[in-house]
């Protein structure tokens, strides 16, 4: 059954779920922000992803699906794995040293990137409506980066980069996810991530007292709580419903960077964000629409987080170019 097909009588509920798990979402980078003021971004992810990792494992040991968790195309794993420890390390940074809504901002450019990675990757159509949408939203991009009009910062660079990786790994998750099961691509990255971060770990790492050992336990359980939420969301309504939907983020993340360290976005940034978010919806209604997209590739891409999203691995329909 496609996502066309999913359960459509509970819209409400699914909008519900969707709104918690991204308010949950901007809370989880909240506290990563706190935190970067006193640690180094390798020891918040080593920790963020290791309190994750526990209720992770419980959750996929309830998938009784006999099946093997040899990958079936090692190579692509491998890229996989490699986009999830650069995005999370390139997008927790970001969150540390830029304002919250810049680097929404910036890792929000994963829909536009997506979709015109799609078409020599996954042979996708895009129709001149969505290649225009594409470009203005990475003038929305240029807006809020604004080059050669202020200094770009590591920050900054780590952002884009956080795009990119996340929108790699979701083309790669989308090439091969009727191949691999979804507990393989997600466990090897955690996995991954644990034990090169427990390498960098030793020449980084900071004593911490218990209360920021709690914080980073809550980031796991927030970024599995989160999943939960959205993954939920799908069951219980249409992806063109709920894909949109994770654009309140950058709402979000507004709000809490005023409320919790007094962060007020710029008018720049809000033009470039308002152009970004203008751009996705569109591309996400597009895809939705029925008959505008061959793969739906950001449509089927359940979140655009750092970290290891749960991500569709379901076949996908053909239709016509839009």
């Amino acid at each position: 059954m496609t996502d066309r097909a999913a359960p459509m009588s509970r819209p409400i509920t699914g909008v519900l779920f969707a709104l918690v798990g991204f308010v949950v979402f901007s809370s989880h980078d909240v506290l990563i922000k706190s935190l970067g003021g006193s640690y180094e971004v390798f020891q918040i992810v080593f920790f963020s992803v290791l309190f994750s990792f526990v209720p992770m494992t419980l959750i996929m040991a309830t998938d009784r699906t006999e099946a093997s968790f040899i990958p079936h195309k090692p190579l692509y794993l491998l890229l996989r794995t490699c986009t999830v420890i650069i995005g999370m390390i390139c997008g927790f940074y970001a969150f540390t040293v830029l304002t919250l809504a810049e680097a929404y901002a910036l890792l929000f450019a994963s829909p536009l990137l997506i979709t015109a990675l799609s078409v020599p990757f996954l042979g996708e159509k895009v129709g001149k409506r969505r290649w225009a949408a594409v470009v203005l939203g990475l003038i929305g991009v240029m807006i809020v980066l604004r080059p050669g009009l202020q200094p770009l910062s590591l920050g900054h660079a780590a952002g884009l980069a956080a795009a990119v990786a996340n929108s790699i790994g979701a083309i790669v998750v989308r090439k091969v996810g009727r191949e691999e099961r979804s507990q393989t691509l997600i466990l090897f990255p955690m996995v991954a991530v644990l034990l090169i971060m427990a390498v960098v770990l030793p020449g980084t790492y900071k004593p911490m007292p218990i209360l920021d050992v709690g914080t980073l336990a809550l980031m796991g359980l927030l970024l599995i709580g989160g999943q939960m939420m959205v993954l939920n969301a799908y069951r219980n309504a249409p992806a063109a419903l709920i894909a949109p939907m994770q654009y309140s983020q950058i709402i979000w993340a507004a709000l809490f960077g005023f409320v919790f360290f007094a962060e007020i976005p710029d008018m720049w940034v809000a033009i470039g964000s308002l152009l970004i978010i203008s751009s996705g919806v569109f591309v996400v209604w597009r895809e939705s629409s029925g008959s505008n997209s061959t793969r739906t590739p950001v449509t089927r891409t359940r979140s655009f987080r750092i970290g290891v999203p749960w991500l569709s691995a379901k076949p996908a329909e053909k239709h016509p170019e839009a």
